[in-house]
């Protein structure tokens, strides 16, 4: 179950941080060319915030537990992940972007197996 883990919470951490910093460096209309149309909805501090946020818990999935210290702060970075997919899920559907759905439903449920294996099983 560990090594499970690790792998679903690398791969989350990888993901997470590279659409982060994608959020963090580029204005909401080099976004929408690049396919993020949703961005346009929001101010550019709002999507700096969702970037900060991404790249937060890409490092709480992975640094807490590698460093032994306040490992509970994984499975909390998961829980927020999965509360943002959903925030995702709820914006893709106003707009209308059903091919968004699959993208934000796998990676909120690799979140909430990381969150439920982080509070039961532990890293």
């Amino acid at each position: 179950m560990t090594i499970a883990l690790w792998i679903v919470a690398g791969l989350l951490a990888v993901a997470f941080a590279a659409a982060g910093f994608m959020k963090l460096t580029s204005t909401p209309e080099q976004l929408a060319e690049k396919g993020m149309g949703w961005a346009q909805d929001f101010s550019p501090n709002t999507v700096k915030a969702i970037g900060g946020l991404e790249v937060l818990a890409a490092i709480g999935l992975i640094v807490p537990p590698l460093v032994g210290v306040a490992p509970v702060l994984a499975p909390l970075a998961a829980v927020g992940l999965v509360l943002m997919m959903i925030g995702a899920l709820i914006v893709h559907a106003r707009r209308g972007e059903k091919q968004a759905f699959p993208a934000n439903a796998i990676l909120g449920l690799l979140a909430a197996f990381v969150a439920w294996g982080g509070f039961t099983a532990a890293f």
